[in-house]
């Protein structure tokens, strides 16, 4: 599938540390669009991902995808109905747990900056995620891939690592 097929308005899914972040920028700066971290709208900036209240997150998620085009990602499930109306195409990025747990490692312990950073946060490494990597994502995993068998929108499944790099070459995406 090429870029364009997706459209205009871009949701990126997959689980925890799985790159959605570094897919939503490079697309972003390739076709001029605006990126939408959702972890961004879901923490209050200048924390130590501290959760906005709910109907907080809520209402800057439904401004964001007013947006006449964008590139947004995360998954966020209580609100994904409103934005695959809106959207015009999905990525599932689907890799496997130790790589998941391998990459918050590294962007906790070794990253001081990386594409959907909360402003003025650092990310700080926390054995809560880790358990939520290992025990919680697995499912989650399983959840987003029957979510998309029932898009029906433009789509493109990514499986693992070789497929994500296959597809950046493709795009040519940096």
């Amino acid at each position: 599938m090429q870029l364009s097929e997706l459209g205009t308005r871009i949701c990126i899914l997959g689980p925890s540390n799985s790159g959605k972040s570094t897919l939503a920028a490079a697309i972003g700066r390739k076709i001029s669009m605006d990126v939408v971290h959702l972890d961004q709208l879901h923490h209050v900036p200048h924390s130590d991902w501290k959760p906005r209240p709910a109907d907080e997150f809520l209402a800057l998620h439904d401004e964001a995808i007013k947006g006449r085009q964008w590139v947004m990602e995360g998954n966020y499930s209580s609100c994904m109905p409103q934005r695959f109306q809106r959207a015009t195409g999905v990525v599932l990025l689907d890799v496997s747990t130790p790589t998941s747990v391998f990459r918050y490692m590294r962007r906790t312990l070794l990253e001081s900056n990386r594409f959907g950073a909360l402003d003025g946060g650092r990310d700080s490494f926390k054995w809560s995620m880790i358990h939520y990597i290992t025990l919680v994502t697995p499912r989650n995993r399983r959840r987003y891939i029957d979510i998309y068998r029932q898009i029906s929108l433009p789509k493109i499944y990514l499986r693992s690592l070789r497929e994500i790099r296959a597809c950046y070459r493709e795009w040519e995406l940096k």
